[in-house]
């Protein structure tokens, strides 16, 4: 699944902060391919509101 960062972490918790930079976005509009799994769908849960997904 492809992962972009649209929206800026300022403002956010903390452990969304720590779960974009897990997944590597750092700045708007860096993008990073991550496995289709639970894991990173868990990941993506908790930071919808930030990103845009694109599942291959």
């Amino acid at each position: 699944m492809k992962i972009k960062l649209v929206k800026s972490l300022i403002g956010s918790k903390k452990d969304q902060i720590a779960t974009a930079y897990a997944l590597g976005l750092k700045k708007i509009g860096d993008v990073t391919v991550q496995p289709d799994n639970d894991a990173t769908k868990g990941k993506v849960n908790k930071i919808i509101h930030l990103v845009v997904v694109e599942e291959n």
